[in-house]
This record gives structure tokens, C-alpha cells and sequence, in this order.
């Protein structure tokens, strides 16, 4: 019997804090990736904020789980995009994101980030490349 592989896409739209959607759709992503699917994992509206340097949301009593987001490549998540749009109107540039890098350790390619920032053509594509599209 052959695997199949799915191509999920999170579309990741709110602030990371103050819900529990950006940690939840970190921890399904991470799980998604352990089992060798196709992750895709897209930073919309104030999602954006969830990759952002220099969280520090002690004041409010939470955990700065945004340390986990550089471990992706780890789990050979490869695709990490942010919508350029959501960007501007936040005031906010790819230098305010966080880097992501990914290594091949059977190839030894490396990527010393692989977030991508995209625009509004590239975002429809991607979606519409999707098996699976998860909304958090």
C-alpha cells in the first residue's frame, strides 16, 4: 500500500496571544509535519504578528511559545509564507519577522530562511494548491 501525502495549508490569521488559536495551530502543524505531510503554513491579517521578533507576553500571563516557530524546518516544514498586504497595513516588514531555516541532512542543502513573503496572486495559488485548508 502506498502513502499518500496530503498538502495541508494553516492559514494562521489572528494574534498570537490573547486566544489559544496561533499555539493550537502550531502544535497541529508540528504534528501534521511529524507524520511526513505537506505543510504549508501561511501568516494572514494579524497572523502576521505571530512571527514578529521580541515577544514578550509575560504581562498578560502567558507563555512565549514563539521561540517554537524557528524549530519548523526541524520538522521539515519547508513552506512558511506571509502575506505581504497583511504586512503593510501592520506597519511591518520581512526584517520585523523572525528567520526560519531549514537543512536537507541527507543533502546538506541549507536555507538560512525560508519564511517567504508573498503577495495576493501568489497567496490564491497556494491555496488553491491545498488538499486541505485549516483556519485558526
Amino acid at each position: 500500500m502506498s502513502e499518500v501525502v496530503k498538502k495541508f495549508m494553516y492559514l494562521n490569521r489572528k494574534a498570537p496571544y490573547g486566544t489559544i488559536y496561533a499555539w493550537e495551530a502550531l502544535e497541529v502543524i508540528l504534528i501534521s509535519a511529524a507524520f511526513d505531510q505537506d505543510v504549508c503554513v501561511l501568516f494572514i491579517d494579524d497572523g502576521v504578528y505571530q512571527l514578529t521578533r521580541g515577544h514578550d507576553p509575560k504581562g498578560i500571563g502567558m507563555k512565549n511559545f514563539s521561540p517554537t516557530y524557528r524549530t519548523l524546518g526541524d520538522y521539515e516544514v519547508k513552506r512558511v509564507f506571509v502575506d505581504r498586504d497583511s504586512l503593510e497595513a501592520r506597519g511591518l516588514t520581512q526584517e520585523d519577522l523572525v528567520e526560519i531555516a531549514w537543512e536537507d541532512f541527507e543533502t546538506e542543502e541549507e536555507i538560512d530562511n525560508i519564511v517567504e513573503v508573498v503577495d495576493a496572486a501568489r497567496v490564491s495559488a497556494l491555496m488553491n494548491e491545498a488538499d486541505a485548508i485549516f483556519s485558526f
